[in-house]
C-alpha cells in the first residue's frame, strides 16, 4: 500500500506541463484520497466547525504580532496546536512547530503559515463585522492561514490519521517586511535533510497556486551630514535635501515590463524637528524581479542615483566648513528566487485536490516562505486558506470567510496527498 496514493495522483496527472491555468477532472480510481474512511472524517469535521475556526482567527488576529515581535501570538498558536494534540515547541527563532510523527519518521512535510503583520505596535487590531465580512488588520494576511493552520491540524486529530511522512505543523517568524523569511530560514535550516515538501498557507482565496518564487532585495540608503538651526546654519548641507534629489532621479528608472521589475520607496524618515536641519535622513526600498539580473541592476541605479543627490546638494551648499555629507547603502533583506518543477509530486496532490473539491487554480509567480525551500531545490507552493479576503496591508483589511470550507479542505486534501497517509489498521 506505501505510496499508492502518489501513484494515484501522478496518474491523474496530464501527460504535457502544466499550461498558466488549469482545470482537471475528478480521478475515478478507488485508491484516491477520498474514498479513505479517515480522510473523509477529516473532511466531514471541517463543515460543521468553520465558525470555530473563523472565532480562532479573530481571536489570533486581535493578539498584535508587529514584525519581530510575535511571541504574544505565538503562544496563542502554540496553546491551540497542543489542543489538537500535536507535540510542541518554540524553536530558537521564534517559530510554533507541532509534529505529527509518522510510519516514517526520516521524511517530513511541513504545514506553515505565517505569524507577524506589516503593522507596527500600537496599531488598533480590534476585529469589526460587517455583515458576513471581518475587518482588522491583518485579519487576512495572515489570520487566514493560521486559523487554517489550527483547523486543519484539529481535523487530523480527530480523525486519528496516522501519515506515512512525519507532518510539521508551522506558524513561523518573520515573513514581513524586513523579517527576512529569518523563519523558514531556520526551519529549513533544521530539518532540511529531511524535508520532503513544504505547503504555505498565506492569505484568503483558492484561485492560484504560487509555484514560481519572486526574488526580491530590501534596501536601506542613509545619508549624514553636520545638522544644525534651520535659521543660522542655512545653507550647510542636508541629509534630506540630498534623499530627495538622490530619489527624484531614481524614480525615473526605465524598468522593463517583460520580465516584470519593479521598485517602491515605501519608508522615508529623518529629521528632529520642523526648525532644525537634520543630520540625518534614511529611505528604504523594495526592488521585485523575475530577473536576477535586473534586481542588480535596479540596486546599482539606486547606488549611482543617491551619489548624485549627496554630490548636487553638496555642489549647492554655501557653507561646507561646517562638514560634508556621507552616505551608504545596506541590504536589510533578500529573498532568493526559484521554480516547482512541473512534474512535481507536491503540484500533482495539489492538482488533486483541486478536482476533488472541484476547484479551478491558476500557478502564480510570488514572494512567500515558499521562497526558501524552493531556492534550495525542496518542492514548495503558496496557496490562499479559502474564503476571500482584500485590503492587504492597508488599514482596510477585511476576511469573508464563505467559501472557506473548500480553502480547508483543497488544504488538507493536498497535504495528506504529498504525506500520504497510512493504511488503516483493522477493527
Amino acid at each position: 500500500m506505501k505510496r499508492v496514493l502518489v501513484w494515484v495522483i501522478l496518474l491523474a496527472m496530464p501527460v504535457r506541463s502544466a499550461p498558466t491555468r488549469y482545470t482537471t477532472t475528478r480521478p475515478a480510481s478507488s485508491g484516491q484520497l477520498g474514498e479513505n474512511a479517515q480522510v473523509r472524517a477529516a473532511l466531514a469535521w471541517l463543515g460543521p466547525n468553520v465558525n470555530w475556526i473563523s472565532e480562532q482567527q479573530a481571536r489570533l488576529t486581535e493578539i498584535a504580532a508587529p514584525p519581530f515581535q510575535e511571541a504574544a501570538r505565538a503562544a496563542a498558536v502554540k496553546t491551540l496546536l497542543s489542543g489538537a494534540g500535536l507535540s510542541v515547541q518554540t524553536d530558537a527563532t521564534g517559530n510554533v512547530i507541532g509534529e505529527l510523527r509518522g510510519v516514517n519518521e526520516k521524511e517530513m512535510v511541513v504545514l506553515s503559515a505565517h505569524l507577524d503583520t506589516v503593522f507596527p505596535a500600537g496599531t488598533d487590531v480590534k476585529v469589526r463585522r460587517e455583515g458576513s465580512r471581518m475587518l482588522a488588520p491583518g485579519i487576512s494576511d495572515n489570520g487566514t492561514g493560521l486559523a487554517a493552520l489550527v483547523g486543519i491540524a484539529r481535523a487530523i486529530q480527530e480523525a486519528q490519521i496516522k501519515p506515512q511522512r512525519t507532518i510539521l505543523f508551522v506558524a513561523d517568524v518573520g515573513e514581513e517586511g524586513e523579517g527576512n523569511l529569518r523563519g523558514m530560514r531556520a526551519l529549513v535550516d533544521a530539518y532540511r535533510g529531511r524535508l520532503k515538501a513544504v505547503v504555505v498557507l498565506d492569505g484568503a482565496g483558492t484561485d492560484h497556486v504560487t509555484t514560481i518564487a519572486l526574488a526580491s532585495r530590501r534596501l536601506e540608503v542613509v545619508i549624514t551630514g553636520p545638522g544644525g538651526h534651520s535659521w543660522s546654519d542655512f545653507g550647510i548641507p542636508n541629509p534630506i535635501n540630498a534623499l530627495v534629489r538622490g530619489s527624484v532621479r531614481f524614480i525615473n528608472t526605465k524598468v522593463p515590463a517583460a520580465p516584470r521589475t519593479t521598485f517602491n520607496l515605501g519608508q522615508i524618515e529623518g529629521g528632529t524637528s520642523i526648525n532644525s536641519i537634520p543630520y540625518e535622513a534614511r529611505l528604504k526600498v523594495d526592488v521585485r524581479s523575475e530577473n536576477e539580473s535586473e534586481l542588480a541592476r535596479l540596486e546599482s541605479a539606486l547606488r549611482e542615483c543617491m551619489s548624485a543627490g549627496v554630490r548636487d546638494e553638496m555642489e549647492s551648499s554655501r557653507d561646507r566648513s561646517r562638514g560634508k555629507l556621507e552616505w551608504k547603502v545596506e541590504l536589510l533583506g533578500s529573498r532568493p528566487g526559484g521554480e516547482l518543477a512541473a512534474d512535481s509530486p507536491l503540484l500533482a496532490s495539489l492538482r488533486a485536490a483541486d478536482a476533488m473539491v472541484e476547484n479551478e487554480s491558476r500557478i502564480e509567480r510570488s514572494s512567500t516562505d515558499a521562497n526558501i525551500p524552493l531556492s534550495l531545490g525542496i518542492d514548495a507552493i503558496s496557496i490562499g486558506a479559502g474564503g476571500n479576503g482584500g485590503g492587504a496591508h492597508s488599514l482596510q483589511e477585511w476576511y469573508d470567510p464563505t467559501g472557506r470550507e473548500m480553502g480547508l479542505k483543497r488544504a488538507l486534501l493536498t497535504l495528506l496527498g504529498i504525506a500520504e497517509v497510512a493504511p488503516e489498521k483493522p477493527r
